[in-house]
Formats: C-alpha cells, structure tokens, sequence
C-alpha cells in the first residue's frame, strides 16, 4: 500500500520553549523516533480511509434529504462533527478526510473554507 503524499505525516507536531535547539523524539524499540513510525502512519492512514468509505454513504444521504444544502454545507457539516467526535484524529487529517470525500464524490474542495491544519 502506498500513503498518498498529501496525507498528513506528523498530525500532532509540538514545540519547546527555550533558547537553546531542541528536537522532540519517542523512544520506541530502543530507537529514538521524531514524527511517526511508519507501522503507527500507516494505521493512522487506515482510520482516515476507513473514515472516509463510512461517510461518503452518509453525505449522498444527507444531501438528499436536505436539497436546500450545497454540497460545501454538506462537507462543513461533516468536518464540523469530526472535529467534535474527538476520535483522534487531527486536524490535518479531518481536512484530508474531508477533501478526499469531495473528491470521491465528484464535489468541490473546500480548500479556502477548511481551517488549515
């Protein structure tokens, strides 16, 4: 399988105060790791997949029992309860989720609309 680049690769970044040069890094299997192992982005990446097959029924749904909604009505509404469901992901990838369901749908990015992550 190969992730799409424009899917997001450090989702939760952080930041150190102080003078001196830091670098912020896990210590996983012995090995310190800055940013995401490759098993743990690929699991993240599965979630945001699986994400968007379960809800790409329920925007065709959505915009069918309510015509007067555009499809960015739509779209925001879903990155609206994304972002509330607090299932993990971050904000970059609930962007990501959201522009690949419009593609999938056939509908326009909402690039200028989103918060950017």
């Amino acid at each position: 399988m190969v992730i799409p680049k424009d899917f997001p690769r450090d989702p939760h970044p952080g930041a150190v105060p102080g003078a001196q040069e830091k670098f912020l890094a896990r210590l996983v299997d012995g090995r310190y790791v800055v940013g995401l192992t490759d098993d743990e982005l690929k699991e993240r990446y599965d979630v945001c997949v699986d994400l968007v097959e379960q809800l790409l029924p329920y925007c065709i749904r959505k915009q069918s029992e309510n015509p007067t909604w555009t499809t960015a009505d739509v779209l925001r509404r879903v990155h609206l309860g994304l972002q509330s469901k607090r299932w993990g992901q971050s904000l970059a990838e609930i962007h990501w989720i959201v522009n690949r369901l419009a593609v999938r749908l056939g509908w326009p990015q909402l690039e200028g609309a989103l918060p950017k992550p």
